[in-house]
């Protein structure tokens, strides 16, 4: 019997940007209990709320100050509590966002580890010597740009801080670390958690001599400061596999979880993440549609390629939008941000959505004075920031679009008066009614949730594939154009679709699909 994850449709929320219900133009907790009707009728099966913990807020949650409350800003744990019942009550899982890669430079354990070289904690953090010129002990960068080594006066070395100074790492080598870390998971669990999204799960372990990482030999200036090395000894080091085996071993502990990883990584390593004998995460995030040609040879190569890279066993799943890369309709046009929902939602494997995708928003505009994103204010020409994609979710044509009765935190997308929940909702041609149809019609097929997959052609602009369970068949057949496409000898003549791009549905005469069409085909 196929695990509830394996079948389900993960809805992403950004909690600071979804709903805003006590009116500081941030969203909060209790706004996203205000909003589950939405996410009831769209269809989805589960939420993942990032981080919601006590913080400084230095990376908006990233920095985490306690790993077992609820910062103030978005509410409490009564209404977290709350908010996991009333979803549970609607048969909707609920997935946190778990950071154990780095903590606030404000957690105890920090504060404890940074007063003293003797403190009981000193090693629960990475700590080292200067090199012998007095500076940091490597090249190592932070994501953000600059070192991600700082100097500690008081104790005479530096500490690693993959992200901010902010953020010191974590030393995963140490057990304790560990088993503090496996501890916060219990206690989410026994709260009813189904399970966590790990974030950057494949920094948690790092060379232990700390040797220099190779210089970029492609860097170019206006590239992020990050990518002037290969970061091949500050993570993703062979041991981490190790660490992954005992998160997923605390999973175990409790029926029916999932731990889904945050992975950048290349198709044959991050399928490595499923673990020896599949005690690794169930999910490593795969992103690579979010990087692939949109031409209809590469992304059938994509799929090709991943699926012959999975162990056995391991399950699949896509991604196309999340709250650190630009969205579908800015990188694609809205027209195929149609298709590449369909594309999403009929591949095999579990696909999760962001928020706002089944409206098909834009990046908002974000003048200079408004950025907010610690990365964008740090490396303003790289063309890094993640204020736009961020933008609160637009609801109605109301003031602040129903988001919140101030101003929001970050501005609203542009058009927001007619790109709203509200708008859509009357518009049986709109992408939230597409969402919704083919999130329907996913829930219904045994094909499209379980099936097996099969690539019938990818030529040209045209991408036909089939899913099949049993005596079930479903096809899908997209044209990834902007001109039209024959489909002739494909679909059977006077086929009408059971979901499709361009609505109202039509009966299909089994030649041709329009511009920037997608249809599913009960065969």
């Amino acid at each position: 019997m196929a695990a509830w994850w394996q079948s389900a449709v993960i809805y992403q929320i950004y909690p600071r940007s979804f709903q805003d219900s006590d009116g500081d133009g941030i969203g909060d907790l209790k706004g996203i209990l205000q909003r589950l009707d939405h996410l009831e009728a769209l269809g989805v099966d589960a939420i993942w709320l990032s981080p919601v913990f006590p913080s400084p807020m230095a990376d908006f949650g990233y920095d985490v100050s306690d790993y077992c409350d609820v910062d103030p800003l978005f509410g409490s744990l009564a209404d977290l509590d709350k908010l996991i019942a009333e979803a549970h009550a609607r048969k909707l899982r609920v997935i946190l966002d778990f950071v154990p890669n780095h903590s606030s430079d404000q957690h105890p354990w920090f504060i404890e580890s940074r007063s003293s070289r003797l403190s009981a904690k000193r090693d629960w953090y990475i700590w080292q010597d200067p090199a012998a010129d007095g500076g940091p002990p490597n090249n190592w960068g932070s994501t953000f740009g600059g070192s991600a080594w700082d100097y500690d006066a008081a104790t005479g070395q530096y500490f690693y801080h993959a992200f901010l100074k902010e953020q010191p790492d974590l030393n995963w080598r140490h057990p304790q670390v560990q088993a503090a870390m496996h501890d916060v998971l219990r206690f989410w669990m026994r709260r009813g958690v189904d399970g966590f999204r790990i974030d950057v799960l494949w920094h948690l372990m790092k060379d232990p001599q700390f040797r220099d990482n190779p210089v970029n030999p492609d860097w170019q200036p206006g590239m992020p400061d990050i990518t002037r090395t290969l970061r091949t000894q500050s993570c993703d080091h062979p041991d981490i596999l190790g660490i992954v085996e005992g998160l997923r071993n605390v999973a175990d502990e409790f029926e029916d979880r999932v731990l889904i990883g945050e992975l950048y990584r290349p198709l044959e390593r991050l399928v490595d993440y499923y673990g020896p004998q599949g005690k690794g995460v169930h999910l490593p995030f795969n992103f690579h549609l979010m990087d692939v040609e949109w031409r209809a040879r590469d992304l059938a190569e994509l799929v090709q390629t991943y699926e012959g890279l999975l162990p056995e066993g391991a399950w699949p799943n896509w991604v196309l939008g999340n709250h650190d890369q630009p969205r579908i309709a800015s990188r694609l046009g809205p027209e195929q941000a149609r298709i590449a929902m369909m594309l999403l939602l009929t591949l095999r494997g579990t696909p999760t959505l962001y928020q706002g995708d089944e409206l098909g928003l834009p990046d908002a505009i974000v003048a200079a004075d408004q950025v907010r994103d610690p990365w964008a204010l740090r490396e303003p020409d790289a063309n890094v920031g993640r204020d736009p994609q961020r933008s609160p979710m637009p609801w109605d044509g109301g003031t602040h679009s129903g988001f919140s009765s101030a101003k929001p935190w970050l501005p609203l997308v542009d058009h927001w008066r007619t790109l709203n929940v509200a708008v859509q909702e009357g518009d049986a041609g709109s992408m939230l009614a597409l969402t919704r149809q083919l999130l329907k019609v996913r829930r219904s097929s045994q094909a499209l949730s379980l099936g097996t997959y099969r690539l019938i052609c990818a030529e040209g602009t045209l991408l036909v594939y089939e899913r099949r369970w049993e005596e079930e068949r479903k096809l899908i057949a997209l044209n990834l154009g902007s001109e039209p496409v024959e489909l002739r000898g494909i679909v059977p003549n006077r086929t009408r679709p059971c979901a499709g791009t361009h609505m109202p549905i039509e009966t299909v005469a089994g030649d041709g699909l329009a511009a920037n069409e997608g249809i599913v085909v009960d065969l």
